[in-house]
């Protein structure tokens, strides 16, 4: 078995030596150029495991390296080596795909960290089952796209911002991204923001010092230590008070943290993740959050779509749920019938996934055992169906399709509560039975 190699591409020989020593320490063989022409001719000339490039270069910069290796039909983790005062460029860089960055003076344990970090990838490529299918469900073109940038951002340190409505499935979503990283064998660490109470943040985050204040009886780890190796995950990151926004900041940028009461700092290998159902850059606007750390944690961008944006997925969902809630194998699953799964497809799933598994829970009680019917499921009443009636968005088509529509999904839901009875959804709607037979001509609902 080859030696793991790595290209090295830096115009100041002094930087190009300190990297060779410290990597050939590692057991990681080097080859150098000092140019963005040279680098390109030696990776089209041999097979390197990982690429280190400073950003400014005689001939250009090294962005133009990390689009020119993110072209290739298999392109190998490249990181950027930046000035310090340079992280935009160094942002820009990882929205390019970098795999992560190093600020100069180059820190050699951090440099070893993101080094064996990079090379884990050869091993992950070889053994490890990136496919989640079957851990986040759905065959709607949105789910489809949202793994396959999962399996993209599993080969990257780069900070994920994970946009989405409460009951999303936003935290299952950065689990799998930690899952289908280099960093899965290590921790992964959850923590809803708006949950720690406000005196106790920073040492939740970054630990303390014992006798360090009042209570602090011993030494504690924070979350950054924790994760130490892994992914930290902060759930509703919108909830962090200012003066702890200010030090995630630098930890973030400096990789570096410093517990409560402690003098020095200390180096920390952490991928972060973060996430909220708030609207961080309406709260950028008004000041409640720190420009320079939304900046810095949306690096990445990922939308978890809504539930009712992804209707066709129900069925499978609600299958998988109830699967889940009676602990039973296919071939005694329980039965729901057709017009429940389509009330569940209408219905607009405020409380979105986490909705959908407390009414299909409820429904378990109800039922009577041989198949989950509409009145099992007790949906909440249409409560702002008037509201959305007044919203006449004209991207929906015409007046009259809008209307046509809104007539429909009455005339169905009305069926449905009568159990397909037409004369009592008739009743129900204050219309003659001729009237109603009318309309489901018209709307071809007659079948």
């Amino acid at each position: 078995m080859r030696k793991s190699l790595t290209l090295i591409v830096d115009d100041e020989p002094d930087i190009r030596e300190l990297l060779e020593i410290t990597l050939r320490r590692m057991d990681v063989e080097t080859c150098c150029a000092d140019s963005v022409a040279s680098a390109k001719a030696l990776l089209q000339q041999r097979p390197f495991d990982l690429c280190l490039t400073d950003l400014r270069l005689p001939d250009g910069d090294g962005l133009e390296l990390v689009d020119f290796i993110q072209a290739a039909p298999s392109p190998i983790p490249v990181a950027v080596i930046t000035a310090h005062g340079s992280m935009d460029t160094a942002i820009l860089a990882m929205k390019k795909g970098a795999f992560d960055f190093i600020s100069k003076p180059v820190d050699l344990t951090v440099l070893r960290q993101l080094v064996g970090n990079a090379l884990k990838f050869t091993h992950l490529a070889l053994g490890k089952e990136r496919r989640t299918r079957h851990t986040l469900l759905g065959d709607s073109m949105v789910m489809r796209e949202i793994r396959a940038k999962i399996e993209k951002l599993a080969r990257s340190q780069a900070p994920v911002y994970i946009r989405g409505e409460s009951g999303s499935g936003k935290e299952l979503v950065a689990r799998l991204i930690h899952q289908q990283s280099t960093r899965s064998e290590k921790p992964f660490v959850a923590i809803n923001c708006g949950a720690i109470p406000l005196e106790l943040m920073e040492s939740e985050f970054f630990g303390h010092k014992k006798g360090s204040f009042t209570g602090a009886v011993t030494d504690k780890k924070g979350l950054f230590q924790a994760a130490e190796g892994g992914t930290l995950f902060l759930d509703e990151i919108a909830d962090l008070p200012p003066p702890l926004q200010v030090k995630l900041l630098r930890a973030i940028q400096e990789k570096k943290i410093r517990p409560v009461g402690e003098q020095l700092e200390i180096p920390v290998d952490v991928r972060l993740l973060s996430a909220t159902h708030k609207n961080l850059a309406e709260m950028v606007q008004n000041g409640s959050f720190r420009q320079d750390l939304f900046y810095r944690i949306n690096v990445i961008d990922l939308h978890v779509p809504p539930l009712r944006e992804r209707a066709s997925d129900i069925p499978e969902l609600t299958h998988h749920i109830l699967t889940k809630l009676t602990g039973n194998d296919s071939s005694d699953q329980v039965r729901i019938s057709p017009s429940a799964l389509s009330a569940l497809q209408r219905y607009q799933f405020p409380g979105n996934i986490r909705e959908l598994e407390n009414i299909l829970e409820r429904a378990l009680a109800l039922y009577d055992g041989k198949c989950i019917e509409v009145d099992d499921l007790n949906l909440p009443l249409r409560a702002n169906t008037d509201s959305e009636l007044l919203k006449y968005d004209p991207a929906l088509g015409s007046l009259e399709d809008y209307l046509e529509k809104i007539e429909k999904e009455a005339i169905l839901l009305a069926l449905e509560e009568n159990k397909w009875n037409k004369t009592a959804a008739a009743k129900q709607l204050g219309l003659s039975f001729r009237s109603f037979r009318y309309r489901l001509k018209k709307l071809s609902l007659d079948h």
